[in-house]
């Protein structure tokens, strides 16, 4: 019964890791809820991304080590990286190759349904009260928004990701883009084995 739960955990570890997105990354910029980030950071692993970039320069850091909190299982799997500016997060994003695309709702922001999110990019979301700082919004290629039909014009932050997400989910799907991993075989094999050990 050990040797059966062994192969399909690592037959899922396989499968998981194969789908994983290194051209997709999510960037949350001071977000304060620590349950917001525990839900954005399960959107983010059952969609297969595996960077997720934290800038956090008004509010403090969100306690993501606690074994007890809800993120501690999908932060097992995502690799988390910090920032003390937008500025520095950014640079780091286009050196290799990503266009940056903000949440916010302005008259310049285009609709998430007319992105391209199968190409290298990153999604930007803010702070739950104040949404995205100016220079989040300033520094980023485009904004964007999610197209509401109601009175009220927001959602919920961890909302809004899983839903920007989702999008990016069915347009890779539609290229086959989870058909194939994106990563060379040798890093592949050393994701598997590394997640082995966790």
């Amino acid at each position: 019964m050990r040797e059966f739960k062994s192969e399909n955990r690592l037959k899922k570890i396989i499968s998981a890791v194969n789908a994983r997105q290194p051209s997709l990354n999510l960037v949350l910029e001071n977000i304060h809820d620590k349950h917001n980030v525990s839900a954005i950071l399960r959107s983010c692993d059952a969609v297969g991304i595996n960077n997720v970039s934290l800038v956090y320069n008004v509010e403090k850091f969100p306690k993501l080590n606690n074994k007890s909190s809800v993120s501690a299982s999908a932060l097992k799997w995502l690799e988390i990286k910090k920032y003390k500016t937008i500025d520095n997060c950014y640079n780091k994003l286009r050196e290799n190759g990503f266009k940056i695309y903000a949440s916010l709702l302005d008259e310049d922001a285009v609709d998430l349904y007319s992105l391209d999110l199968t190409q290298k990019v990153a999604l930007v979301v803010g702070n739950e009260h104040r949404g995205i700082s100016d220079e989040a919004a300033e520094l980023a290629d485009e904004t964007f928004y999610i197209p509401m039909r109601g009175m009220i014009q927001s959602l919920n932050v961890s909302v809004a990701c899983a839903v920007s997400l989702y999008e990016a989910q069915r347009q890779r799907s539609e290229k086959g883009m989870y058909d194939n991993s994106e990563m060379p075989k040798d890093q592949l094999e050393k994701m598997i084995d590394d997640w082995c050990r966790r």
